[in-house]
């Protein structure tokens, strides 16, 4: 069978997008003088803490976009207060080391008008190690540590929706129904998709479980699955399809391709640092959850609208 003539797309908001961009670098950073900076009180016995988790959060942000080390993270905060008129204290280092391990961050998102359509990735970070050019040159030191970032984005917002942090060690598919647990069980979910490394027996099952279509690529040599469960006969029924159609035919007729903006994304998400500056895996966790909710922020600035040029 013959290839198609890939389809070229066209950006119908240049301008729109174009002042997005250009918001993205901007340096104008706003502060809601109603916002709770100091934490409330939590009536149990002990010693109060000072801060509420939105102000570690937005000192943390900071850190996390400009590339800042701790103590420099508190000194830029308190000029940026100090410019908007705010009489606000400000945590020092050791404060905002010590709340990074057990903050709870905030990721806001705006939501798709429809069912949510859920694309899944995953990639490798560095936590510790010599960078690739020292360990070829010189051998590196024996420990070098890799954390693994889980994601799943809105393919129609493109925000990250859910996000999971591991060893190198753990798997793809077993992390798959902790990202749809973070998916409110209220929202309609329409499909996920995955590569073949979620070509699993639990993955099509858990996805089942929510009423949504998996659009996961069969593995080379893929039998039929003898269980009848609503996962098998999806699973079965991509099988038949991709050795009816073809394997690139079905990626097609599938949308497989859309996979694609979810690898986007985990490269915008490395942008923010190739690697990890926190040393311990709880705050190596939140300073991820940071960087997706800084690129949900750059997202809802606005994002390409195109469409399939004639």
């Amino acid at each position: 069978m013959s290839s198609w003539i890939p389809t070229t797309y066209k950006t119908t908001n240049w301008s729109d997008y174009n002042a997005a961009l250009k918001q993205r670098g901007s340096l104008s950073i706003w502060f809601d003088a109603e916002m709770a900076w100091e934490a409330k009180p939590s009536g149990k016995r002990g010693r109060q803490q000072a801060y509420s988790d939105a102000a570690i959060q937005a000192c943390l942000t900071m850190k996390v976009l400009f590339g800042l080390p701790l103590r420099q993270t508190t000194g830029f905060v308190e000029s940026l207060l100090a410019l908007t008129g705010l009489e606000w204290s400000v945590p020092d280092f050791s404060t905002l080391c010590r709340r990074q391990k057990t903050l709870s961050v905030a990721i806001r998102y705006r939501g798709s008008s429809g069912p949510l359509h859920l694309l899944i990735d995953s990639t490798g970070i560095k936590a510790e190690g010599e960078g690739e050019w020292n360990a070829r040159k010189h051998g590196g030191p024996k420990r070098r540590l890799w954390r693994k970032i889980h994601i799943g984005i809105d393919e129609e917002t493109l925000e990250i929706r859910a996000v999971e942090v591991t060893t190198s060690s753990i798997g793809d598919a077993p992390i798959l129904p902790d990202l749809l647990n973070q998916i409110p069980p209220d929202e309609d979910l329409g499909s996920v998709t995955a590569d073949g490394a979620f070509d699993t027996r639990k993955c099509p099952e858990a996805i089942a479980a929510r009423n949504a279509h998996a659009v996961i690529p069969p593995r080379k040599n893929a039998k039929l699955w003898k269980a009848d469960t609503p996962g098998a006969r999806a699973r079965n029924e991509a099988v038949r399809s991709s050795k009816y159609l073809g394997r690139a035919l079905w990626r097609h007729l599938t949308g497989y391709h859309r996979r694609s903006r979810v690898e986007t994304k985990m490269h915008c998400l490395k942008l923010l640092g190739q690697r990890l500056s926190a040393r311990d895996f709880d705050r190596q966790v939140a300073e991820i959850q940071i960087r997706a909710a800084i690129l949900n922020g750059f997202t809802a600035l606005g994002i390409p609208k195109t469409v399939a040029a004639a």
